[in-house]
């Protein structure tokens, strides 16, 4: 700034700020209004451009080699990208722009020495796997984000490419067991909004070891056999908030793990896929409990299950309780509402003993639809642990045209208003 233009500065502030009349002082700044009018506008500008690019500073992953042909492995671009916004001691983004970036290897994106606390990872193209399974298949996740906090990843699309791996599986080939695409752990205040995640080699999202989570307007499409493809996995959080988004997939379209709390899940279309499920539980003796759940307006199209509670039948201090199930629609779905306390696939690893699972408090209500079996609600708790306060309130499931059927052991609970099949509880 003009040393001129600071001394006419300091003493305008000077007689703002003292309210005093000094005659010399006033004609001086009379004389050169003139060019105070065009420094003020400089000065302005040159201040607004410079506090916004300091507001947020923008790292576009191009700028640091990465190409956009699908081809060109671009992971140390994005990993140069990430490092230049985690050293930015004022909110950042690392933007994807248009096309096909390869990110040829499984990633980490750590936050341990981050100074920005807000990190957008802003991206407008598809961000894509290698064509090889086996170069990331080995890896816990493809995409991975650890001790993180104030990150959001807004819009775009990861392709994982997993129908090959899928396809390696089913042959009984000797396989690896597949990278997850995006994972969170241990991370803080994190939003995803408006990501599309595609052909997963095996689950989709997964959130662990996390608190105060946003996912709104996540799509995820995946093959109806694809195996393994959970579409939102949560394990060990608190605080997560999964709002609009459509998931169709192989396996559960949402899964809560052992360890959460303060989940709220509401407007998911489901199908095809496993519906939306708390569990599996009870695999470890000692393991943390899920409680104070809700899932509210969700359609389930040809899924093979709805609302699914499912536990091991193995010894477990663990439990559910507080959860609510409100405005589900079904359509041709095999098990509607489920708990099922022996929950044992493919009769592997199971000791047949009864699960150690405490169920309590479990909410139905306004769940109406069509079930694809006579059997369209089915309680099959532990002859150890019976579940306990089960509510069903305004059920409506039919089977081919007329009232579905009900099934229940060691189940306790309550119905009121229109239930249909007639409760068992």
């Amino acid at each position: 700034i003009p040393s001129s233009l600071l001394q006419l500065l300091t003493t305008a502030l000077s007689l703002s700020l003292y309210n005093t009349y000094n005659p010399s002082s006033y004609t001086y700044i009379q004389t050169n209004m003139a060019v105070c009018k065009h420094c003020f506008a400089l000065v302005f500008t040159f201040l607004y451009v410079t506090c916004a690019l300091a507001a947020n500073a923008n790292y576009n992953i191009q700028s640091y080699g990465a190409k956009a042909d699908g081809k060109s492995d671009s992971s140390n671009a994005f990993l140069g990208a990430w490092a230049a916004a985690c050293a930015s001691t004022s909110p950042a983004t690392v933007y994807v722009p248009t096309g096909r970036f390869l990110l040829g290897s499984a990633t980490t994106f750590g936050g341990q020495t981050c100074k920005s606390k807000a990190i957008r990872f802003e991206i407008d193209g598809t961000i894509v796997a290698p064509s090889d399974y086996r170069v990331i298949g080995k890896a816990d996740n493809w995409i991975k984000f650890v001790r993180v906090t104030g990150v959001s990843i807004v819009g775009g699309t990861l392709d994982a490419k997993g129908a090959a791996l899928w396809s390696c599986k089913k042959s009984g080939k000797n396989c690896p067991n597949g990278a997850g695409t995006l994972a969170f752990y241990n991370s803080n205040n994190v939003i995803i909004e408006g990501l599309s995640s595609q052909n997963s080699q095996k689950f989709h999202i997964r959130i662990e070891s996390c608190h105060n989570v946003k996912l709104q307007g996540v799509k995820v499409s995946a093959a109806g056999n694809s195996p393994n493809t959970d579409g939102i996995h949560v394990q060990l959080s608190t605080g997560v908030t999964i709002l609009n988004s459509h998931i169709s997939t192989g396996d559960d379209c949402i899964s809560i793990g052992p360890g959460n709390s303060n989940l709220w899940i509401e407007n998911i279309a489901c199908g095809p896929g496993h519906g939306i499920s708390i569990g599996s539980l009870g695999w470890k003796e000692k393991e943390g409990g899920v409680q104070n759940v809700t899932v509210k307006t969700a359609t389930f199209t040809g899924t093979q299950n709805g609302l699914r509670i499912k536990t091991w039948a193995r010894p477990s201090n663990g439990f559910v309780k507080d959860v609510v199930f409100q405005h589900a629609v079904m359509s041709n779905v095999k098990h509607p509402i489920i708990i099922d306390q022996n929950y044992c696939p493919n009769n592997q690893n199971c000791p047949h003993q009864g699960s150690g699972v405490k169920i309590s408090n479990i909410k139905y209500k306004d769940i109406h639809g069509t079930s694809a079996t006579e059997v369209a609600m089915t309680f099959e708790c532990s002859k150890t642990e019976p579940c306990r306060g089960i509510t069903l309130d305004n059920i409506n499931l039919t089977y081919k045209d007329h009232p579905a059927q009900a099934s229940c052991s060691n189940a306790g609970g309550t119905s009121s208003g229109l239930v249909t099949p007639t409760s068992c509880l």
